[in-house]
This record gives C-alpha cells, structure tokens and sequence, in this order.
C-alpha cells in the first residue's frame, strides 16, 4: 500500500529510537539504564500519537544486526520486552490498539515468540492504531523472505512468474496491510536508515533529530509533525503538477 498524498498529519509514522546508549554514558550510568529509560519513552510515543490520530506507529525495536551486541545488552533487552509485553498488553487492548510484531521472530526465545503471538491474538479485532514492533528485524532480510515465498509459490504452481511485480512483492513483506509510513523519525543525530524498512520507505519523508530517545517527548513528536506538514510530497512529479492535486 502507497504514501498518502494528503497534508497535515502523517497517517503512518515510523521510529528508529537512536540514542539509549549515549544517554546512559553522558549520565555515566551503564547502557542497560538507558534501555530502561527508553520503554519509558516508549509509552508516552505510543499514547501521544494514538492521542493525535496516528493511524499506526511502527517501532523499530532491535535491529537483526543487534545480535552482534554485548551478550548482556541483548539479554536485558530480551528481558525489557518480556516485561513490557507483561505489563503493557492489557492496557494497549483496553485502549483498542492492534499490536503487531515483525522481524525474524524465529531468533527469539521461545517464553518471548508466545507472548508476542498472545498479544497478536489478543489485540486482533482492535479498531485503533495499529502498533508495529520491529524486533530482529532487517530490511533486507524482509525483502528477501517476501521474494523466497513468491519464488515458493512459483514452484507450487500457485502463482505464475509473469504475476510477480511490485504490488505482489509488497504483499508478502512485514508491514503488508498496512500503509507506508508517511515519516520517518530517527533520534540521536545519525542520518541513515539502517536496514530499516527499506521497501517501504521508498517515499517517505525523513527527520533526523539531536535528541537521544530516552528525552524525546511528545514536544518533540509535534516537531517532528509539523516539519512533516510542511513539506509537499510529489513522489515523482513536478511541483506544480504535485501542487494541483
């Protein structure tokens, strides 16, 4: 599914949430403290853009190159999100949000792939904003799945090689269903994607932040709106014929 054309707000915002680490070393505090700071931050995004109308939010949580992280980073970060889930998942379905985690889910430990599929399931039939959560997750890696199940059902007989174009790639990647996002919010002050989305983000309007995640806030989110307001989206056209429609 494409970008939306129309102004004001962005239907689809996506987060690279940079900055935990240096967060906690500018405090001189280990990098497991930043982490804990930034899923409190986690939730004021979460209800600040469900609060705006944001039709859905997709988090980029762990990436598939964090693995190559200290062994007790990511064992506390696997930890985070087993709390999180346990903490979390009854309010966000109270609040009506669709809760949808993306990546190669395979890597996770066992107690973790349940809790995400439980709260999948739980939240399913939920009308509200729709919450992405990209755990080991790479773009590359979700590219190359959607071509290896085409090139499946190929073999099958099930699809013919003349079918696969653009749209039947689009339907088979993680983020299928959904929008692309509209914005992309990176913090920390890095300028790069950082295998993240990159199908889907063909299009998409980027804003790149000093802010480290642990004090981004929804002051800083309604920037990051607002410069999205500003900007006119012409996806390939000219600036009047963008203009005209």
């Amino acid at each position: 599914m494409k970008n939306s054309r129309s102004g004001g707000a962005p239907r689809h915002i996506a987060v690279i949430m940079d900055g935990n680490g240096r967060w906690a070393a500018a405090r001189a505090l280990p990098r497991t403290a930043g982490h804990g700071m930034g899923v409190r931050t986690v939730k004021q995004i979460v209800e600040a853009c469900a609060q705006r109308g944001i039709e859905a939010l997709t988090l980029f949580a762990f990436s598939s190159e964090n693995w190559q992280r200290p062994r007790e980073e990511v064992s506390v970060l696997m930890n985070k999100f087993l709390e999180a889930l346990d903490q979390e998942i009854e309010g966000l379905h109270k609040n009506g949000l669709r809760v949808r985690f993306i990546g190669n889910l395979s890597q996770l430990s066992t107690a973790l792939r349940e809790r995400m599929e439980a709260a999948m399931r739980l939240t399913a039939g939920n009308k509200g904003m729709a919450l992405v959560v990209a755990v080991a997750y790479g773009g590359r890696w979700d590219i190359a799945n959607a071509a290896r199940e085409l090139a499946r059902r190929c073999a099958a007989g099930e699809i013919g090689s003349d079918a696969i174009d653009e749209a039947a790639l689009d339907a088979h990647l993680a983020l299928a269903g959904l929008p692309d996002p509209d914005l992309l919010i990176r913090t920390g002050g890095e300028q790069r994607i950082s295998n993240f989305l990159l199908w889907n983000l063909a299009y998409t309007e980027l804003y790149f932040c000093d802010t480290l995640w642990p004090d981004f806030g929804p002051r800083e989110l309604d920037a990051a709106i607002e410069h999205f307001s500003r900007r006119q989206r012409r996806f390939g056209l000219t600036p009047s014929q963008a203009g005209a429609r």
